[in-house]
């Protein structure tokens, strides 16, 4: 009796292991990245061949969060290599998430809040030193990247400099399938309070770093944190050296002071990665129009995000709307995309069917050479200025 009581409690906790190692992080993603049930969305001969003449690029998307194969063309979730081929993305940001508070919300977070990642890490089997420090999350999930680029060269190539970038981009003008992938960071929690840690994730290919997520950090105040107050001095000791090191320094979830401060320090375009207009959508996960138009005047980006929580309506008319919003507001070459997908929110089209927003773009009346800006163009003129040689 005791030997099958054994037993059964060993087929128990194999399934139980299979169930929460296997099957419970894939019902999350389906859960927390879905896409809106919908008919194809209707694009004509027009509209079909002025996306694919375009160079298209997102700023952000939290693919890397999930222990998919982005090699493979998945049912769940937003973004894969090849759903972005089928978008005729040319360019894709994959920022790491290495931190999330428990009860996670616009408006205000402890620092101390049960941090959400842990246990989703641990559930996808991340290695063990990365369950309980947030640089070797980061450096796991660019190594992850790394690996697609060793398995699958001819369709994606990490970029670090202006000439992988100009690499990718002639090997599209060439016919080539290639996707340039640009790693970041959301939050500059990354560096565990450390200066030395910005070393460690730009040589793993780090070029992009958002300082603050969605709580205060060692860097300074988030924009849902808990006092939003600017940089603190090792924040500024970061900026200095992202500066340096020819770094995108992304502002979104920046407390408005901490974005002045930043605009303040440098002369490098900033961007915003992910956003909607609060004029547009008056929510307060959007900055106010002021601190846009000085983003904007630093030669940077606004990046327009899919999901309805910054643009108030998440169709692909609903965010060619915002765009549209946005070049009335800071003008056809500070506005970009920054999709957000993978980011844990509901959006209404996937990675592949962005020629749908081209399509609804030229509905809201954009010309020609405002969308290739807005699609891409305004992106790649800010990496090219960034980025190291």
């Amino acid at each position: 009796m005791v030997k099958w009581i054994g037993r059964g409690l060993g087929i128990v906790l194999v399934v139980g292991a299979v169930v929460f190692f296997g099957i419970l992080p894939g019902i999350v993603e389906k859960g927390q990245n879905s896409v809106a049930d919908h008919a194809p969305y209707p694009v004509t001969p027009e509209a079909q061949a002025l996306h694919d003449s375009l160079t298209i690029g997102d700023l952000h998307a939290d693919s890397l969060l999930w222990n998919r194969d982005l090699l493979k063309r998945a049912d769940r979730g937003h973004v894969d290599f090849p759903r972005l081929r089928e978008g005729n993305v040319a360019v894709q940001v994959f920022t790491t998430v290495t931190k999330s508070p428990a009860g996670q919300n616009y408006d205000h977070n402890s620092a101390d809040a049960r941090d959400n990642i842990t246990l989703f890490g641990i559930a996808q089997l991340w290695p063990v030193k990365s369950w309980f420090n947030l640089t070797e999350r980061g450096l796991y999930m660019a190594k992850r990247m790394q690996r697609y680029e060793e398995k699958a060269p001819e369709q994606v190539r990490i970029l670090r400099t202006k000439g992988d970038l100009d690499a990718v981009l002639n090997a599209r003008a060439s016919g080539q399938a290639l996707t340039g992938a640009l790693i970041g960071s959301e939050g500059g929690h990354i560096l565990e309070g450390d200066l030395a840690n910005l070393d460690r994730i730009y040589d793993a290919g780090f070029r992009l770093m958002g300082l603050t997520h969605f709580f205060d950090n060692a860097l300074g105040g988030s924009l849902h944190g808990e006092e939003e107050h600017g940089l603190t001095d090792f924040g500024r000791e970061v900026v200095r050296a992202m500066i340096e090191k020819h770094m995108v320094i992304d502002l979104a979830h920046a407390s408005p002071q901490m974005a002045r401060e930043v605009i303040e320090m440098t002369d490098q375009p900033l961007i915003l990665s992910h956003t909607g207009i609060h004029s547009h959508c008056e929510v307060k996960r959007n900055f106010p129009d002021e601190l846009m138009q000085q983003i904007a005047a630093t030669g940077g980006v606004i990046g327009i995000g899919y999901w309805a929580d910054v643009t108030c309506d998440a169709s692909p008319d609903g965010v060619a709307r915002t765009i549209k919003a946005a070049v009335d507001l800071v003008g056809a070459d500070h506005v970009a995309l920054g999709s957000d997908y993978d980011g844990s929110v509901a959006v209404e089209f996937d990675s592949s069917e962005l020629a749908a927003l081209t399509q609804a773009l030229m509905d809201q009346g954009l010309s020609e050479a405002e969308i290739a800006s807005v699609m891409g163009g305004n992106m790649i003129r800010v990496l090219r200025r960034i980025l190291p040689d």
